[in-house]
């Protein structure tokens, strides 16, 4: 069985999330990514919650880079 940090895991999708959403402050993509994590606190199985996290921060931070492209 491997050993799973959870925090390791939300370090790197910040990491990549940060270097794909260029356009946004590197403080912003960590806010979006640990909002999105509060959402899991209460959820027991936590294998997956790295994966639902990822996803539900591309999906804001493409919102809010969309907002940018529209907005200039």
């Amino acid at each position: 069985m491997r050993d799973f940090s959870e925090e390791a895991v939300i370090g790197q999708i910040i990491e990549s999330l940060t270097d794909t959403y260029a356009d946004l402050p590197p403080s912003e993509v960590e806010h979006v990514v640990r909002a999105a994590l509060t959402r899991f606190t209460d959820s027991p199985v936590r294998e997956f919650v790295p994966l639902f996290v990822e996803r539900r921060a591309r999906t804001e931070l493409s919102r809010r880079t969309s907002a940018l492209v529209f907005s200039t």
